[in-house]
């Protein structure tokens, strides 16, 4: 993939997310993916991220676990994927791109599902041990 391809880089989000683990895919319909390059500013300074770098995804929403009925969302609940962060950490990490944003992914859609990180870790190495099976 070339690097500057964002487009070829959300057709690789569209193919995770259909592969998602089932007990993901009935409740993340309501969640916006959004791929940027980085951060905005503005979340840099909220965050206090000396570099927008830093940031390979991000949940904004509320959880699952705090939704009420009663509750009128102001927006929808979001996952933001940083596209230039996660290519930098790639290049870093080494392995398969896509395996860097399917753990990133999970990982943020997690926090939607308001799970501990304990409860993430097991989905992304569940999610791991399936893709490794595949053909």
């Amino acid at each position: 993939m070339a690097e500057n391809d964002l487009q070829a880089f959300e057709r690789m989000v569209e193919r995770i997310l259909r592969e998602i683990p089932t007990e993901f895919s009935r409740y993340i319909k309501p969640l916006a993916i959004q791929v940027c390059d980085v951060p905005d500013d503005r979340l840099c300074r909220e965050m206090q991220l000396d570099d927008p770098m830093e940031l390979l995804g991000l949940y904004q929403g509320v959880d699952l676990e705090q939704k009420s009925i009663e509750d009128v969302p102001e927006d929808l609940d979001r996952v933001y994927l940083y596209r230039l962060p996660l290519l930098e950490y790639w290049r870093e990490e080494g392995g398969l791109l896509e395996d860097h944003v399917r753990e990133t992914l999970l990982h943020e859609i997690g926090h939607h599902f308001g799970f501990s990180d304990a409860d993430m870790e097991r989905i992304c190495a569940e999610a791991r041990s399936e893709h490794a099976r595949k053909p």
